[in-house]
């Protein structure tokens, strides 16, 4: 098992594919996972779905024929999130792709599109709505279900490279973290598509979708015959150090600003060590 558990590492983290990924800000590692590591997935999602936590929230509009959930930070309190996390390829990936001696959790987040709906996910950046500062960081974005090439997630290439962009509200386009003004606001990507180097791929069961936090990305609706059924797992690298900000951040880490310095490295029981580089 360990064998073909590291052949699909090789298979999937390349060379070309870690070259991409720092050139670009974003890749694709085709089938680094297994049917049954899918599968313990899914059901992990499915469990989820039923047993949403208090930060659970539906964030497409009333009118939307369809349903947009998100939710956070379950790692702990579901146990098929735990056991993915820890025991399939994702940690090892990560560090892989970061450059990094290390692959540290930072956070899960579920995305759940049922049929039909239209709701956009916005052109952002994730970094500026987070805590942490640093450039050695992976998010993988995996869904369970296949994925149409109009319903996936696309970036615009190299813009991991910066500058930061002001994140706002999804629904209420409105500035909650940085104050209005300290940071450039995100041009109008969907208008002038053509004017950017958009990258994305149609998405089977078993592939990996990998970005940096800064790599600008957003998603279209699903049709009404597709879900869309997705897991993220964020991950820091050796660089990654604790922002605490004058905002509520998101997700929200409460307490954590009293455990941990300004400027330290993230070492809380909340974001364990999944991978260390062989020496």
């Amino acid at each position: 098992m360990l064998a073909s558990l590291n052949q699909r590492i090789r298979d999937s983290v390349t060379p070309e594919q870690i070259t991409a990924f720092r050139r670009d800000g974003a890749v694709c590692l085709r089938q680094l996972l297994s049917p049954e590591e899918v599968e313990l997935l899914k059901s992990g999602i499915d469990f989820n779905i039923a047993h949403p936590s208090p930060r659970g929230a539906v964030a497409s509009k009333a009118d939307d024929p369809g349903s947009f959930f998100q939710d956070f930070c379950n790692w702990q309190e579901i146990d098929a999130y735990k056991r993915f996390i820890f025991e399939s390829p994702v940690g090892t990936a990560a560090g892989m792709l970061m450059g990094s001696q290390t692959a540290r959790l930072y956070h899960d987040h579920l995305l759940v599109k049922e049929p039909n709906t239209r709701q956009r996910t916005p052109w952002h950046q994730d970094q500026p709505y987070y805590n942490v500062d640093g450039r050695q960081n992976v998010s993988m974005w995996i869904s369970v279900d296949p994925v149409a090439r109009a319903s996936t997630l696309e970036f615009v290439a190299g813009s991991h490279l910066g500058p930061w962009l002001m994140p706002r509200s999804f629904k209420e386009n409105q500035t909650k973290w940085f104050p209005e003004g300290t940071l450039a606001d995100l041009p109008d990507i969907e208008a002038a598509r053509q004017d950017y180097p958009i990258i994305g791929w149609e998405i089977e069961p078993g592939d990996v979708v990998c970005f940096h936090m800064l790599t600008l990305h957003g998603a279209g609706g699903v049709a009404e015959d597709r879900r869309r059924r997705v897991f993220s797992v964020r991950f820091l690298g050796d660089d990654m150090r604790h922002t605490p900000r004058q905002w509520k951040t998101s997700p929200e880490f409460p307490g954590l600003k009293e455990r941990l310095a300004e400027g330290a490295p993230m070492d809380d029981p909340l974001f364990p060590v999944l991978w260390t580089q062989p020496t």
